[in-house]
């Protein structure tokens, strides 16, 4: 059994990402994208909650919630992969919304696309953003991760092209960027950005 290096200490930030086994794709289409996205706000309660409550017309994002785990201040869902920057305000909230998020996508991808077993690396991983400037850099790190699609080596060469990079990431819309950008959206519902600082 395998002993996670970072303690999660209540009060400090932290960056969280896994992707799938073998670096298989664990997001295939839109519907996916948002049914993660909606399991990141419905999953962030002490409560236990049940998919199969919500009546037809009823998304994730519906769910009334009475508590909180954690604070989510950025995400962004990659095709194999994603990335979580967040803080609790409890010791053990972290692991114990990770352990509900994981269980609660994996059972609605199995469930699709008609398989069975994991579908994540193994245990999730993290990063503890302990300075401001590792903060700082995570958040952006974060939002330009999309940018790879259409330029895999910007991080070694930088932006080709500054435009088309902020159209690309506008048109993604799969991560907290468009929040930042004050876009009214449901995903709005995602972040807590008042417990993080204001870059």
């Amino acid at each position: 059994m395998s002993i996670r290096k970072v303690v999660f200490v209540s009060g400090e930030y932290y960056h969280i990402y896994n992707r799938g086994n073998s670096k298989q794709k664990i997001f295939h289409d839109k519907e996916d994208h948002y049914h993660f996205s909606g399991l990141l706000y419905a999953c962030n309660q002490k409560e236990n909650f049940k998919i199969d409550n919500l009546t037809k017309n009823q998304s994730l994002f519906d769910f009334e919630k009475q508590s909180k785990l954690v604070d989510i201040g950025a995400y962004c869902l990659m095709p194999n992969h994603f990335h979580i920057i967040i803080t609790q305000p409890e010791d053990g909230s972290i692991s114990r919304f990770m352990q509900k998020l994981s269980t609660a996508y994996v059972m609605y991808y199995n469930k699709k696309y008609k398989r069975t077993g994991g579908l994540f690396e193994g245990k999730f991983k993290s990063q503890h953003l302990n300075t401001d400037k590792y903060l700082k850099y995570s958040f952006s790190y974060t939002h330009l991760n999309p940018v790879k699609l259409i330029d895999k080596d910007w991080k070694t060469n930088g932006l080709k092209n500054r435009n088309l990079s902020i159209t690309h990431l506008k048109d993604y819309g799969y991560s907290s960027f468009l929040d930042y950008m004050g876009l009214e959206r449901v995903e709005n519902k995602i972040l807590n950005t008042n417990s993080f600082p204001k870059y």
